[in-house]
């Protein structure tokens, strides 16, 4: 199979049909063998009564999975991910903001560029400025901490090597960071297109301002994770031993000075009542307890069931 278009929804009755109608037409004229999966994200208005009736019109192009309740967008990819048989994985929304016309030329990025993954880019947005200025800031924020140059990581419209999807994991709400994901299991090769941004024909969006706070939060996951996830101590050891040692030796310091004062008969102030003294003192034990959380988070990780997996690149 040519093509598997992984497409989650949300109470996206109006457009199901127009959107299939609009896939099949596009693939066919391009000679794509494909497969659709619907992944119903809890839906409460008629979207699954569309997809079944869908499938009963194109058994065998149409795929249809439901959630019984609403766990999120990225719950849905990676469960249409696992499904996914085609060489080439789309993925798009569902309201029509994202025109297949641009499914072939993905697919060639994919099949004839070498690249792993193709994010589009929606250059051109129909968004209100309330939406598109935050989503700069975001894009910026990402494109410095992932080192990714992307110009739109949270575009619906992505194309990926079937290997790339089967490969990484998401989850809460990582969707926004699947070329970050990608590039820390090994896949590098990202490109981007530009792609048609086109008006929402029905419906409102999903998604309100408190996405773009969880997107940053979400970011700092991530980098985290993929930076230290199989060796915590490497973080919290390495700090937790820089703070003890700077209290050790401010104590020292301190201490040393009460001595050399008591030694030339010299007044000196007692050490509880010097400031630094307590800072020294705070240092020792934020320091202790940094290291202690990287020593239990690493015997976590050792014992975890996921602590080898990787990604393999070649057998032979």
């Amino acid at each position: 199979m040519d093509v598997s278009l992984v497409i989650p929804l949300l109470n996206e009755e109006e457009s199901l049909r127009e959107l299939y109608d609009w896939i099949q037409r596009v693939l066919k004229a391009n000679n794509l063998s494909f497969e659709v999966i619907f992944v119903d994200d809890g839906s409460t208005d008629a979207s699954w009564e569309v997809i079944n009736a869908l499938k009963k019109e194109h058994p065998e192009n149409l795929r249809g999975i439901r959630f019984l309740r609403n766990y999120g967008k990225s719950a849905a990819l990676n469960t249409g991910f696992a499904q996914a048989k085609g060489e080439v994985v789309i993925t798009m929304d569902a309201d029509l903001q994202d025109s297949p016309d641009e499914v072939p030329e993905l697919v060639t990025m994919i099949r004839e560029g070498g690249f792993d993954l193709v994010s589009g880019w929606k250059k051109k947005r129909y968004d209100p400025i309330t939406k598109t200025l935050p989503t700069k800031l975001y894009n910026w924020t990402t494109r410095k901490m992932s080192g990714i140059h992307l110009h739109d990581f949270n575009c619906g419209l992505k194309a990926y090597r079937n290997e790339v999807v089967k490969h990484i994991e998401v989850y809460g709400e990582m969707h926004r960071y699947i070329p970050v994901i990608a590039k820390r299991a090994g896949f590098g090769r990202i490109g981007e297109k530009v792609v048609e941004h086109r008006a929402r024909p029905y419906g409102t969006s999903k998604f309100g301002l408190e996405r773009f706070i969880n997107g940053f939060l979400d970011l700092l996951t991530i980098t985290f994770i993929t930076r230290f996830g199989k060796k915590p101590m490497h973080f919290f050891g390495s700090l937790g031993v820089l703070m003890f040692i700077f209290g050790f030796f401010l104590f020292a310091w301190i201490g040393g000075q009460k001595l050399w004062a008591l030694y030339q008969s010299v007044a000196a102030r007692n050490i509880t009542e010097v400031s630094s003294f307590y800072i020294a003192l705070t240092a020792m034990i934020i320091g202790t307890q940094f290291f202690m959380a990287g020593f239990v988070a690493e015997l976590v990780s050792r014992n975890s069931p996921n602590r080898n997996t990787y990604t393999i690149a070649e057998e032979i």
